[in-house]
């Protein structure tokens, strides 16, 4: 079964957390795919990506550009560089039959945002109900991420 990992944003944003979440995926070996709710925001991850950290980035392709990026940009359910990792943001969806083709599955939600709240919701329940290994992870007031589930 996939690992499935929710990360309650509530104090930055998805900019704040993802290069993290992302060096630490390409630090396993693994390879990774974000899928964003809308091409502008791949568009946006993708400069965003190229100069977060003055001394580093994070080598990554979108739009059918270097498929064999450690890191794949996307707004559709293309996985070209055979992703160990999906990390879904900006209300990205994911079927439950196929899950099973990635170690770990990431969303990362804004929760002060009441739809994104209720679309996690409904994602953890499909989750449980598929049988795959949920835990639940949300900002302390120190931006400090906390096991809750």
């Amino acid at each position: 079964m996939t690992e499935v990992l929710f990360y309650h944003l509530e104090r930055g944003a998805l900019e704040d957390v993802l290069p993290g979440l992302l060096e630490k995926t390409l630090e396993r070996g693994w390879k990774a795919v974000v899928r964003a709710g809308s091409r502008a925001r791949v568009e946006k991850l993708d400069n965003f990506l190229w100069t977060y950290r003055e001394e580093s980035f994070l080598p990554h392709a979108s739009a059918g550009e270097g498929a064999g990026q450690p890191v794949w940009l996307t707004d559709n359910n293309d996985v070209p560089n055979n992703a160990d990792v999906l990390f879904l943001t900006d209300g990205a969806k994911a079927d439950m039959s196929s899950l099973s083709s990635f170690v770990r599955c990431v969303l990362i939600f804004d929760g002060r945002d009441d739809d994104a709240l209720e679309d996690a919701r409904t994602f953890w329940k499909e989750v449980k109900t598929d049988n795959h290994e949920a835990t639940y992870w949300k900002q302390s007031p120190a931006g400090k991420w906390e096991k809750q589930a």
